[in-house]
């Protein structure tokens, strides 16, 4: 009787396991039948290498050419420095405080309450600081406002790599005459390479499809920005402000810019797993 029970337990879970992959797969094919559905039509050459004309937001010509390039300006520089400032502190979580526990706790309780807040929230913070400092919307100002908020994300992914880690490693690299410094960055990351590309994978995706913190921070133009101090398009601002008109060719062309914007975030993760498996074979094997 007993075994009968756990059998059924079984086919139970593993029927609302199959039923939870099928809605979940179900849905992403919904929304990516639905962008290519409207997208498609109005996805043209000209549209992905042209700025926009005058009257595009009214259904006349030109591209988005401008909210390409800011995009990729921005959540690469966001990463870049989230990248600079997450790795070491993921690092000096796991190999100097190791030993810790209630500080690195305390860190990891926090940062994943950092990683819960809302991304308007940190966009309405930065321009706040923006006002008070006389500092205008640009490209400089989004990637710092966007760099804030996928910090924590880098820290803890980064922060549960590092802790499959045999601590056997660190302990025979200590004994050998290794400081706690070449463990961390010639040993640690060298071992967790392949989540380190995931990581900043995952960081790169927030940053390049997130509207609300550069709303406020990043401003948007129909230029390509030539510096730092100039505001940037960015493509979720792009096809918000398209699916706004009550023009349906404008409407068409936001699913359109949505089509460009998941083909982008599609690309960058087959090359993180192409390069993640090329590496991973440098690592150690226990």
């Amino acid at each position: 009787m007993k075994l009968n029970f756990r059998k059924t337990e079984e086919y139970f879970f593993r029927l609302v396991m199959l039923a939870c992959t099928v809605v979940i797969v179900a849905a992403l094919l919904v929304i990516i039948f639905s962008i290519l559905k409207r997208g498609l039509p109005s996805l043209s050459w000209e549209m992905i290498s042209q700025k926009p004309k005058g009257g595009f937001y009214f259904g006349k010509e030109g591209g988005i050419l401008n909210a390409i390039m800011g995009s990729l300006y921005l959540a690469i520089g966001a990463t870049v420095i989230a990248m600079f400032v997450g790795v070491p502190v993921a690092l000096y979580m796991n190999v100097h405080i190791l030993k810790r526990k209630y500080m690195v706790n305390t860190m990891r309780f926090l940062l994943d309450l950092l990683c819960g807040i809302p991304s308007i929230v940190y966009g309405a913070f930065a321009f706040t600081i923006m006002v008070m400092i006389g500092l205008r919307t640009s490209l400089l100002a989004g990637m710092l406002t966007v760099a804030v908020f996928i910090i924590p994300i880098i820290i803890r992914a980064m922060d549960e790599v590092l802790r499959t880690i045999p601590r056997g490693l660190m302990e025979a690299s200590l004994s050998v005459g290794a400081t706690k410094g070449e463990v961390a960055y010639k040993i640690f990351i060298r071992q967790s390479f392949p989540g380190l590309v995931t990581a900043l994978l995952l960081s790169f995706g927030r940053a390049i499809g997130d509207a609300a913190a550069v709303l406020f921070t990043a401003g948007f133009t129909d230029n390509i920005p030539s510096s730092l101090t100039q505001p940037a398009a960015t493509l979720p601002l792009s096809i918000f402000f398209q699916l706004g008109s009550p023009m349906e060719e404008v409407k068409n062309r936001a699913y359109a810019a949505a089509i460009i914007l998941t083909l982008i975030v599609l690309l960058l993760s087959v090359a993180s797993r192409y390069f993640s498996r090329r590496y991973k074979k440098h690592s150690i094997k226990f």
